[in-house]
This record gives C-alpha cells, structure tokens and sequence, in this order.
C-alpha cells in the first residue's frame, strides 16, 4: 500500500487523536491500564512508519488537561507506563534520528516523569529525520489562554503595537509556533470530535476518522489515512477552478 502514496504530496505534518484504549480493553475483560500498554505498541509502530515514509512532525495527543480528572489509579498508571515507556523508546528514536518534543502544561506533571521526560528530549534534540511531539498535559483552550496572556503583558510592555496584532503574531506565542500545522489529522475509536485538541492550527486540516480503537491501529491503517487525505482537494477557501488553474499554471 505504501507504493501507491504519492511522495510528493505526502503530509509534512500529521496529528493524532490515539482514543479507545480503555474500550479496547473493556471489549477484552482487561482494565483500562492494560490498553495504554498495548496501545503504546501502536505508537512505536506508527512513529517508526511515519519516519520510514518521510513524513517530518507527527503530534500524538497523549495526554489532556482533562484526563487529569479520571480515576488516581488510571491517572498513577498511565504516568509510570509514561516513564517507562519514555526510557525505553530513546533507543528507537535515536536510531531512526527521531527528535522528541512536547507542548502541554508539563509543569503538572509529576517530577520523575519530567526528568525522564526532557532528559529524552535533550538526548535526541540533534535528530532531524522526525520531529515526535508529545501533547501531554494538553488542552488547546490552555494553550490559547496562556498565549493570549503572554500576548497581551507583551502588549502592556510595549513590545508589540495592538494593530500589529494578526494570525501570524498570535501564532508566535502558541506551543507550535516553529511547528507547521497539520495537514492531516487522525480520530481513531469512530468518535468524530476535537476534543480540544489544537484548535487553532487544525482550522484547514483535513480530518480522517476510523473506528478502529488506538491499540489496533497499525502502519496500514496510517497508509490508509494518507491515501484518503491525497484523494482530497485542499481549496483553503478558493473555488476549484482556481485551485486546478493554479496547479496547471
């Protein structure tokens, strides 16, 4: 299936819901924590497919805001399956010159997982084959507010003009603002959402979902995705015509 991806229109960027761990586990008589695990084996298989095709960010939304407000039990897991996982994947990144990153409210964190966490980010900051970037302890809404607060004690201190102020000012002050925006996103688990997910870099993404759960999905079903989003015709607000005159021209 990777033969019929076009390459010079793949994505550059790709965004990931990774939703349905926990109904994947259910559907098996297994608790939730033991989904996270299998569905970790997907996030090593996807990162190393995406490197392999060329693609050059994959955002993965591990962890929201919200999912603070699940059970502690869950919530203590996931955050030693994080440690581990983290210290065990560096290996992989570093062999496939992946860099790891991450935007988020990481200060909420707890302070092992922030150790092992930008410990990894330092060791693999010289890859430039994939750039991974983890949204962990992420919320668009967060992400949005705490920019425009930086913005505006920009603005009290004189620094920027008010009527300066345009989307390419504000977007310097979000955690993406080196990062370009995705040009596909994927919602796997059939829910069809954003879930406060980067709302204001997804405003002309193209949006794939699959009723797949998260630990079923594998690089043919990425494959897949990719293949819809080439099918597709991104206008960003012009007419057809115009779009298929300007390829012609």
């Amino acid at each position: 299936m990777s033969n019929s991806i076009i390459r010079e229109k793949l994505p550059k960027h790709i965004a990931i819901i990774m939703d349905g761990n926990g109904r994947w586990a259910r559907e098996r008589g297994e608790d939730r924590l033991f989904g996270h695990m299998r569905g970790v084996e997907s996030v090593r298989n996807v990162v190393e497919s995406a490197a392999e095709l060329g693609v050059q960010y994959l955002t993965l939304y591990a962890f929201s805001t919200e999912n603070w407000l699940r059970p502690q039990q869950e919530v203590s897991g996931l955050m030693e399956l994080l440690v581990s996982t983290i210290r065990k994947e560096v290996p992989m990144m570093q062999k496939n010159k992946i860099r790891l990153r991450v935007i988020g409210a990481t200060d909420l964190l707890p302070e092992k997982v922030q150790e092992e966490l930008f410990e990894a980010v330092d060791e693999t900051k010289s890859n430039d084959r994939l750039q991974l970037v983890l949204a962990l302890s992420y919320s668009s809404r967060w992400e949005i507010t705490r920019a425009a607060r930086l913005l505006a004690c920009d603005v009290a201190n004189r620094t920027v003009h008010p009527d300066d102020i345009d989307e390419s000012v504000f977007s310097k002050y979000l955690c993406t603002y080196d990062i370009p925006d995705p040009e596909l996103m994927i919602r796997t688990s059939g829910e069809a959402r954003l879930s406060n997910f980067l709302l204001f870099q997804l405003a002309y993404t193209e949006l794939y979902f699959t009723p797949l759960h998260w630990p079923d999905f594998r690089k043919e079903h990425l494959y897949d995705a990719i293949l819809h989003y080439q099918q597709r015709e991104r206008r960003f607000g012009k007419t057809g015509e115009q779009v298929s005159s300007e390829k012609s021209g």
